[in-house]
Order: C-alpha cells, then sequence, then structure tokens
C-alpha cells in the first residue's frame, strides 16, 4: 500500500500480529531486504515494511535529503496507520534513520536493533559519497553494482550464492538516481554519536565481523554509547549480515524482541 506522508508517498507492508515490529532497509536495497527475516518475524508481531524515501516503489524526489527529513516521513507513516509504539529494526542506512527519530521522537520505540550501521560520518564521508553519487549521475546505478556488492558481501558468500548476488544487484541497479543521491547526501553528515545516551530504550548492536563499511569498532562505540545495549558480532559476514547469516541474524533478533516485548 502507499501512504501519503511529508509532502511524498511512501510504499509499505504490512504482515503478522501482535506487537508492531519496524523494519527499515539499506541504502540501494528496498523492503525486500528484509525477507530472510519474515518467517520467523510474522509468528509472533505485526511487522511494518517499508521502502524508504528515494527507494523501491516510494517517491524520489530530486535534490538533497536529511536524516531529520526521513525521521519525519517515518513519524506520518506512523502516525497515518496509528502506531504509537514500535519495535525498531534497521540496517545501515536504516540504523541512521533509526538513531534520529528515537533522539528527535522519543518514547515511540520499545526497542532498538542497530545493525551494520553508524552514528559518526568519517572524516572522508562528503568526498566519497560524493564520488558515488557523481558515477550514479554519469553512468547509472549499474556501474555501482559490482563495487557495492563487494563491500557487502564477503568473497566466499558471493562465489556460492550468485543467485542472492543477482537479487541484492537487481535492487541497486533498480533503485532511482535522484535517490541514492538525495540519501547520500543524508547519511553523509550523520553526527550522533555523542548524543546516543539521551535514548532511553533497550538496544542490540549487530556488526558483521568483516563489515569495512560500517566496521566492528563502530559498533563497539554504538553499544558504549547506549545505556544498558547488548553488542553481537556476526563471524563470516559483512555489511549486510542479516542477509549473508540470516540464521544467526533472525535468531538474536527475534530472541531480544521477546525480551522486550512483554
Amino acid at each position: 500500500m502507499k501512504i501519503k506522508t511529508n509532502g511524498i508517498e511512501i510504499n509499505c507492508v504490512i504482515e503478522g500480529e501482535g506487537p508492531w515490529v519496524t523494519l527499515s532497509h539499506s541504502l540501494a536495497c528496498n523492503l525486500s531486504m528484509w525477507d530472510p527475516q519474515m518467517a520467523m518475524l510474522r509468528k509472533n508481531y505485526k511487522v511494518l515494511r517499508f521502502d524508504t524515501r528515494g527507494h523501491g516503489a516510494s517517491s524520489a524526489p530530486e535534490g538533497s535529503y536529511t536524516l531529520e527529513q526521513m525521521a519525519d516521513d517515518l513519524h506520518g507513516l506512523f502516525a497515518e496507520l496509528g502506531i504509537k509504539r514500535t519495535h525498531w529494526v534497521g540496517l545501515s542506512m536504516g540504523g541512521m534513520i533509526g538513531e534520529t527519530y528515537a533522539l528527535k521522537y522519543p518514547g515511540v520505540f520499545q526497542s532498538m536493533v542497530l545493525a551494520d550501521t553508524t552514528s559518526r560520518r568519517p572524516p572522508n564521508a562528503e568526498q566519497m559519497w560524493g564520488d558515488r553519487v557523481r558515477m550514479a549521475r554519469e553512468k547509472g546505478m549499474d556501474a555501482l553494482v559490482e563495487g557495492t556488492l563487494g563491500r557487502w558481501f564477503t568473497e566466499p558468500y558471493r562465489q556460492a550464492h550468485p543467485e542472492v548476488m543477482a537479487r541484492i544487484g537487481g535492487n541497486i541497479r533498480d533503485t532511482p538516481v535522484a535517490g541514492f543521491a538525495g540519501c547520500c547526501d543524508a547519511i553523509a553528515k550523520i553526527d550522533v554519536l555523542d548524543r546516543l545516551k539521551e535514548i532511553d530504550c533497550p538496544a542490540l548492536v549487530i556488526v558483521g565481523e568483516q563489515d569495512h563499511g560500517t566496521p566492528p569498532e563502530m559498533a563497539r562505540q554504538i553499544h558504549a554509547n547506549l545505556r544498558g545495549s547488548e553488542l553481537l558480532i556476526i563471524p563470516s559476514a559483512a555489511h549486510l549480515s542479516n542477509v549473508e547469516q540470516p540464521a544467526i541474524f533472525t535468531k538474536a533478533m527475534v530472541e531480544f524482541l521477546g525480551k522486550h516485548s512483554r
């Protein structure tokens, strides 16, 4: 279904019954990124998946986006759906949106799972993301597929799962250039690490051991700044740890949600 809010249309899917769980995908993916987790989640939860602004079947306006704007998109979506409390599971950009939302709208998240994400931009962030945006604008998203897959998955997994590479590569290729560029502008500016201590809800921080984009050291910093949080480092996984190691990721996520749904 599509929901109009904050001047755009957001595509979303709702499945299952129980407490609300909201899933937020990475840059250059869409709500299907969470397919490996759905069989377990829909058994006990009412699961909201949505395409972030600029992705999937949601609107992709031209121009720069901000994480605060994407948090407002989410707040409007929750209002339209009557969601007052929800668990949050966000990976990469989805984690950044979650951190921003929790700071701007405290009290809505019942718990947070922050996976393969960051809270502070590296010194070269604006140049790095700017270079990728220029490549997308000049050569199209297809030019980014191989490099992105190389960062998102370990080489053994890539070699063993060509069908997953084709599916995720298709998601990257299908991402509107305007949406990719707008979101790159947003995530290049993230800087909330020192404010995470203001967030007052249970949190599980997950990272792939071989994630070089948002490495374990960043996950440790997020964990150290989120009071009472838990940390899981998943072996043999890079950036899309929910796809590369779905059994480990899903088990940890479901056990954590279960502890905080009573």
